[in-house]
């Protein structure tokens, strides 16, 4: 990965993964998953991680979502070592680093779209007022300016996911985290996500990475790394 990493300067690194490894014991078999994983990923990077069932890219993504913590290694959030972190810290930084892109939405059905793209800064103490505000900006970033007062089941696929990246953004997070954001849509639909994803990246300079299995979207991606068998390397073009 040195010529990704020379190409990206002087920007600053959002997060290091350094030689990690995450192993399941049932018994006495032990299987190891992640086999050795290292990456740098810079401010603004558009990153995808590409790779088939089963070959550790769950497992990675909720260790880089603070979701898990790894066997041996080390990870750095903005210079931060996640590994002498608590729950409550842990908790805490993933509020305010990290927003989650997935594929099933994970709306609540009760509220209205601009309730739902509220929720995370409910646990930053923000008022109502304050939320509901942020919370229109958002949804007026990615196109839905219209559909405020909407629930999930009058949102087409399309629109639910677009819910979803506003949530996601509303934080202002140090990098969103896309586990397979275009699966449960149709082809016409993904390309459309993709793209504001890609015009977010760009304008924003948002630091994304995006999980997937599908070779079309990793290649929208100006970096496309490959997992396989518990192993990450970088991808051809």
């Amino acid at each position: 990965m040195g010529d990704e990493t020379r190409q990206a300067g002087s920007r600053e690194i959002m997060l290091r993964l350094d030689d990690i490894r995450k192993s399941y014991a049932t018994g006495p078999i032990v299987t190891e998953v992640l086999r050795g994983v290292s990456l740098d990923v810079h401010q603004g990077d558009f990153v995808s991680i590409v790779g088939t069932s089963g070959c550790g890219k769950s497992t990675l993504v909720n260790i880089i979502g603070l979701l898990d913590q790894p066997t041996s290694g080390a990870y750095y959030l903005k210079e931060r070592e996640i590994g002498v972190l608590d729950d409550a810290e842990l908790s805490a930084l993933r509020n305010q680093s990290i927003g989650f892109i997935f594929q099933s939405f994970n709306l609540l059905s009760r509220l209205t779209a601009q309730e739902n793209v509220a929720t995370p800064l409910i646990y930053r103490g923000e008022t109502a007022s304050v939320m509901l505000s942020r919370a229109r900006e958002m949804l007026e970033l990615v196109g839905l300016g219209d559909r405020l007062d909407h629930r999930p089941n009058e949102l087409s696929g399309g629109q639910r996911q677009r819910v979803a990246i506003a949530r996601a953004l509303i934080g202002t997070p140090d990098i969103l985290l896309a586990d397979e954001p275009t699966g449960a849509l149709d082809a016409r639909t993904s390309d459309e996500i993709m793209s504001l994803l890609a015009e977010l990246n760009a304008e924003h300079r948002l630091t994304a990475i995006i999980i997937t299995h599908d070779h079309k979207v990793a290649r929208q991606c100006t970096r496309r790394l490959r997992m396989r068998s518990g192993m990450l390397s970088e991808a051809a073009n």
